[in-house]
């Protein structure tokens, strides 16, 4: 990863160019003993090369990619203010439909498929102060609330943020984010408290192309998610954290037709050796309201499969969409994946998936067998 680093004093302005490597953190620079805030800038992108083996809509190949541009200013240890993080990231998508068109299941078998895009994906400003932090503007409410670090290294949609949640509330996810608010309070180490109030109904793409025109009313409704996390291991010595979120969601589809919804959702991350993690998810909302009303995950980690290879994962995990009231019934993928970690800026990662009953057309389908290859790179 590189950074461009441009350092301000008085009416002067100084370029540095400073080559670093992969680091997740904004570092206050000195200038001439005047400490000036940093700008960090990061390309990155990653492609998938998709391939339903059998079953499905029908068998074929496709390609998709996804490519961001970050760029951030911390104001953090400067003579301007402390605690302060300016964020915007810019995306472009391209490529095909694997589930769209060839797979025709309901959770994703690629967490990047979103057609041909180019959009204001962030737009934000964080400030801590003390053990808070607030953060305003243009947000992924899956970058905060409802991940799993173990989840993350799959590529099916479902591993990222529970498809009970996705999928029966508007949700500012990706790729369309929307305006919202965050307020983090970190009671312990152990212990963190986080609620979200976002816009209700999230513009679509075909009146708002690029997500940059934003607009906020009474009839939209809100989103507002409350999560706690704990960071205590069931075991000694290992990590974990544990999140319990509640999301209530409210707009109105005429003026006088008020919509409510909302669910539960549980997360959970355990180290079990020095190798091996296991990762939990569950959604539930309420069958009143949704057909689709009961999610579950499970899944577990491998790290450094061999002493040559010490950043490489192994992982399989198993996903669980439940519908009660459907003919067709409920979808369940199966997936087996492997990262390459070349260096630490380049992945290769094949990928296999077993989608049981696909329910993403609404009609029966056959079980499906997709293979994929995906690969990252970040400058």
């Amino acid at each position: 990863m590189r950074f461009l680093e441009i350092k301000l004093k008085h009416k002067s302005l100084h370029f540095g160019i400073l080559i670093l490597t992969c680091s997740n953190s904004f570092q206050a620079q000195t200038l001439s003993n005047i400490k000036v805030p940093t700008f960090k800038l990061e390309t990155s992108y990653v492609g998938d090369i998709v391939t339903n083996f059998n079953g499905g809509i029908k068998t074929g190949s496709t390609y998709l990619g996804l490519l961001n541009i970050k760029a951030g200013i911390t104001t953090e240890n400067t003579t301007w203010w402390k605690g302060g993080n300016f964020f915007i990231n810019v995306g472009n998508t391209h490529g095909g439909k694997p589930s769209t068109t060839l797979v025709g299941d309901f959770q994703g078998v690629s967490n990047i498929e979103a057609g041909n895009l180019t959009f204001l994906y962030e737009l934000w400003f964080k400030q801590k102060i003390g053990n808070f932090n607030l953060y305003f503007g243009l947000q992924d409410l899956n970058a905060n609330f409802s991940t799993s670090v173990n989840g993350a290294v799959f590529t099916n949609s479902s591993f990222g943020i529970q498809s009970s949640i996705a999928d029966n509330i508007p949700t500012p996810i990706f790729p369309l984010t929307a305006l919202g608010g965050i307020l983090q309070w970190k009671i312990s180490d152990s212990f963190l408290c986080q609620t979200a109030l976002f816009d209700g109904t999230p513009d679509d793409f075909e009146t708002n192309p690029y997500n940059i025109h934003w607009k906020l009313s009474r009839q939209q409704g809100f989103l507002s998610v409350t999560e706690f996390q704990i960071k205590k291991s069931l075991l000694s010595g290992k990590n974990a954290c544990y999140k319990f979120g509640i999301y209530y969601h409210q707009h109105n589809d005429t003026i006088d037709n008020e919509q409510k919804n909302g669910g539960l959702y549980f997360v959970g991350d355990q180290q079990l050796s020095d190798k091996i993690s296991f990762f939990s998810q569950i959604g539930l909302s309420p069958k009143s309201l949704n057909k689709h009303n009961h999610y579950y995950s499970i899944g577990m980690n491998y790290t450094g499969i061999s002493l040559g290879r010490p950043n490489d994962q192994l992982g399989v995990a198993i996903a669980y969409a439940g519908f009660d009231d459907n003919d067709i019934g409920s979808e369940t993928a199966i997936e087996l994946t492997y990262k390459f970690q070349i260096n630490k800026n380049i992945y290769v990662r094949p990928d296999l998936q077993y989608i049981i009953n696909p329910v993403g057309t609404n009609k029966k389908l056959e079980n499906a067998l997709v293979g994929s290859v995906r690969f990252g790179l970040v400058i």
